[in-house]
């Protein structure tokens, strides 16, 4: 497999990730603070992140890296406040 197949196949994986993610959550079927949703979208813009870099869309880069850090800091949020209650 090409390279160029490789980093499309992430770009489409990545938006669809980011599409369930949405989905999931807008019909209440995943919190938003929820470790699966925040995975999808950590792994999902990581992907798209990917993407834009190797296509020089650097306007996508940049969100895609604010996503993966919101995403980031909300699991560590997360794990801590879990790891603190158990």
């Amino acid at each position: 497999m090409s390279q160029a197949f490789l980093v499309n196949l992430a770009g489409w994986l990545g938006a669809l990730m980011l599409l369930l993610a949405y989905l999931l959550v807008s019909n209440r079927k995943l919190a938003g603070d929820s470790l699966a949703y925040q995975l999808l979208n950590l792994v999902g813009s990581a992907c798209l992140l990917l993407n834009a870099f190797h296509f020089g869309a650097y306007p996508s880069v940049g969100v895609n890296s604010v996503w993966v850090v919101i995403a980031l800091i909300t699991i560590i949020k997360s794990q801590s406040a879990n790891q603190k209650e158990g």
